[in-house]
């Protein structure tokens, strides 16, 4: 007779690869059921973009046939539950993930806006802030030049913003309510209560992640939002070049003061290489090589990929629809898989300083 304890003993010697811990002691199985030789379960993973999902139910498997029957039938269910940052002001967003560079130029909305939709095809509930108040690209991006977000009254008398939506995420920016053809001169108070404001006043529902593309540099916007919130970490963008290497150096500092001390969840190293249509196996370093990967290794933080310089990103991004949005586009592929890693550390930090569940 298979009991409910041989299950979880079994279970206990299925380790998650990034919290270190088995997943009976990490809380995450549930609904055990047992009929003769029939045995069904739910891991209950940290994030929907889990790159190693596929991993950790192999390992279950293994662990019933060797420790509890190599003859039972095994169905389980992976679902997730994703974990939330201690101390968040704003109860209904667990997340919130910040997207830096050094200097301008080097695809950080890009990064943002796939970053986005990635998470939210995995099956997170996602919400996208435009914060680069004097460049804000991101209505572009989605197509979302003539938008007008909403105004509504809620429950408790208060004026909130209806974000936009698109691709399954929610979307605000300052280019919503600016026009496109003119400058915003706002010193750094205005534009940091601006950007205040998409958060605070924002009707956002319940969010897995809120992803937020900063402006380029290390001004009061950052300082603003890093110290207001707690932010569960940065994804910094930069490119081969030596000029932009050192500028994100200084990025990278100053997520690290004292005063600021916003975890890095890793280094996405954009316009890598070319690669010709007609000959897509050649790679050329026409900005140099490995430079991303070497800040990483510097700071002793995780590589998140190298997207290549493509004609088809700039040319979706232009569109309106962002390459991870196109089946079987190599470029979605590599997107996904940033994602996945943004997400997957994202959960260890927060393994780090909370309990998981």
């Amino acid at each position: 007779m298979i009991t409910k304890e041989d299950i979880l003993k079994a279970l206990s010697h299925v380790e998650e690869p990034d919290l270190k811990k088995d997943l009976v002691t990490l809380n995450m199985i549930e609904d055990i059921k047992i009929e003769g030789n029939h045995i069904s379960f739910t891991v209950i993973l940290t994030t929907p973009a889990c790159p190693l999902k596929g991993l950790i139910e192999n390992a279950c498997r293994n662990a019933i046939a060797h420790f509890v029957s190599a003859d039972a039938q095994v169905d389980i269910k992976m679902t997730s539950r994703v974990t939330t940052q201690k101390n968040q002001p704003l109860s209904n967003i667990s997340n919130i993930i910040v997207v830096a560079s050094g200097k301008g130029g080097v695809g950080k909305s890009t990064v943002s806006a796939n970053l986005a939709i990635g998470l939210a095809k995995k099956g997170a509930k996602v919400g996208l802030i435009d914060a680069d108040i004097y460049g804000p690209s991101i209505p572009i991006m989605f197509g979302l030049e003539d938008a007008k977000p909403l105004a509504v009254q809620t429950e408790d008398g208060k004026t909130r913003i209806v974000p936009a939506e698109k691709y399954g995420i929610k979307i605000l920016s300052i280019g919503f309510f600016t026009n496109p053809d003119q400058p915003v001169p706002w010193r750094g108070p205005m534009a940091s209560n601006a950007v205040k404001q998409l958060f605070n006043d924002a009707e956002w529902g319940d969010l897995d992640y809120l992803v937020v593309d900063l402006p380029p540099g290390t001004g009061d916007i950052h300082i603003t939002l890093t110290q207001t919130y707690p932010v569960a970490g940065a994804v910094i963008v930069t490119t081969p070049q030596k000029v932009a290497l050192s500028d994100t150096k200084k990025g990278i500092g100053m997520f690290l003061m004292n005063s600021i001390n916003v975890p890095l969840l890793g280094i996405v190293e954009n316009m890598s290489y070319f690669s010709p249509a007609e000959l897509p196996d050649n790679k050329y370093y026409i900005f140099g090589k490995g430079g991303g990967r070497n800040l990483a290794e510097q700071f002793n933080v995780p590589f998140l990929g190298e997207i290549p310089l493509v004609q088809s990103i700039s040319e979706a991004g232009d569109s309106g629809v962002p390459v991870i949005l196109q089946e079987n586009n190599p470029m979605a592929y590599a997107f996904t898989a940033v994602a996945e890693k943004v997400a997957q550390q994202v959960s260890i930090q927060n393994a780090n300083t909370v309990k998981s569940f």
